[in-house]
């Protein structure tokens, strides 16, 4: 089972992209989902997190006002939404399952995938 991020690209500083994290195989909403990010020559930074019961998320200080995340059930997706985007910003996104939730370490029954490139530039 592998997770697949996508949605990515350039877009200007200021603008907004949406990605998309799905997965074949596994039911998302049995999870909670992280997103993590990593910019090139930097350590990967965790960005998002949203609860199995969708009631809760997190947000990382740096993004929070800015990101939203959230799922749609019945698509068995979760979407990072982005806006007011910063060249900062700039990193490969990819999703993850946390099945003891947000606040736990990997575990043998999580699921990760590659990412995808947001670049954020004028």
């Amino acid at each position: 089972v592998q997770l697949q991020a996508s949605g990515g690209g350039l877009v200007q500083p200021g603008g907004s992209l949406r990605l998309s994290c799905t997965a074949s195989g596994v039911t998302l909403a049995d999870y909670a989902i992280v997103w993590f990010r990593q910019a090139p020559g930097k350590e990967r930074e965790k960005v998002s997190c949203i609860a199995d019961d969708s009631d809760n998320s997190w947000h990382a200080r740096f993004v929070k006002g800015r990101f939203t995340i959230f799922r749609d059930k019945s698509k068995n997706m979760v979407y990072l939404q982005m806006n007011s985007l910063k060249p900062e910003d700039t990193a490969v996104y990819n999703c993850e399952t946390r099945i003891l939730g947000c606040s736990s370490p990997s575990h043998e029954y999580d699921h990760w995938g590659q990412g995808t490139l947001v670049t954020v530039s004028s």
